[in-house]
């Protein structure tokens, strides 16, 4: 028998990604967020959680995708302060559709000859079965390697 894995089901401009359970957590709605003056891009700025300051990274910028306004709808995964090297980082997300748990055999690895630097902050492609072939491509789920990401960041 196949093992599993647990993950957070969530979307980004219209796609869905996941990422590790065990990196999440909670999932707090959309709370104002401070900004930082002269901080990254990537950095939307701060926020007060329960008396802990913790930095929210937008995800669409980390990931190269279109700049969007930051709406009150979205949700911010703050992820465990191990994920991101003892800091309290959330990432901001559009919306978090669920925690599932997918056998691994139904994840496609990413083959190192991939030529996008994307693909290195991907653990491999969730293909989520469904009775319905009508549209294959949202059937498909990124899962992303948020601690190799943050890896990244803090290392450039």
């Amino acid at each position: 028998m196949a093992s599993t894995i647990d993950i957070v089901e969530f979307e980004l401009d219209g796609e869905r990604y996941a990422l590790d359970i065990q990196l999440a957590r909670e999932i707090v709605e959309m709370i104002p967020i401070t900004p930082i003056p002269r901080a990254p891009a990537y950095i939307s700025g701060v926020i007060n959680l329960r008396g802990e300051i913790t930095n929210i990274m937008n995800l669409n910028t980390l990931l190269g995708l279109p700049e969007k306004e930051i709406r009150s709808n979205q949700k911010i995964i703050v992820l465990v302060p191990e994920a991101a090297g003892g800091s309290n980082v959330g990432i901001i997300v559009d919306d978090v559709s669920s925690v599932i748990q997918v056998s691994e055999s139904d994840v496609d690895k990413i083959g190192a000859g991939f030529s996008s630097e994307f693909a290195s902050f991907v653990k491999g492609i969730i293909k989520m079965k469904t009775d319905e072939a009508e549209d294959t491509k949202k059937n498909l789920i990124i899962w992303l390697d948020m601690e190799k990401v943050i890896k990244d960041l803090v290392e450039k």
